[in-house]
């Protein structure tokens, strides 16, 4: 049917409207790859934007990392003081014992007597 069209136009009108008809495919051709342009763009922009954002949640996920493992250490070494300390407490009392039961073995057998009787008293009810 297009031939018959052509055939029944006269030769100018015809290049005329293939003349239009090659304009706009020109200027569809021109928006399109304007808008691939302009997406292509916009992706970029966003993909740097999420990189920037996750770099950015890294370097603070890594610095709240740094912070615990700083402060875990630092409780570590108040532990290891404490329990240090709680050694040398236990082990002077333990010497101050033993130096008052040499001193007086008959009183302390009898207060260990007496404390063993009262606790069995405690227990029993």
């Amino acid at each position: 049917m297009n031939e018959n069209l052509q055939n029944a136009m006269p030769e100018d009108l015809s290049h005329k409207l293939d003349s239009r008809i090659d304009q706009r495919a020109e200027r569809i051709k021109q928006a399109t790859s304007e808008a691939v342009a302009s997406a292509k763009e916009t992706v970029e922009h966003v993909a740097d934007r999420v990189e920037s954002g996750v770099h950015h949640a890294t370097d603070k996920a890594a610095a709240a990392a740094h912070r615990a493992t700083d402060k875990a250490s630092e409780l570590r070494e108040r532990s290891r003081e404490a329990y240090e300390e709680a050694v040398d407490r236990a082990d002077a009392w333990l010497d101050i014992a033993r130096d008052y039961v040499r001193r007086k073995p008959v009183q302390s057998v009898a207060m260990a007597l007496g404390a063993g009787w009262l606790l069995g008293r405690v227990l029993r009810r």
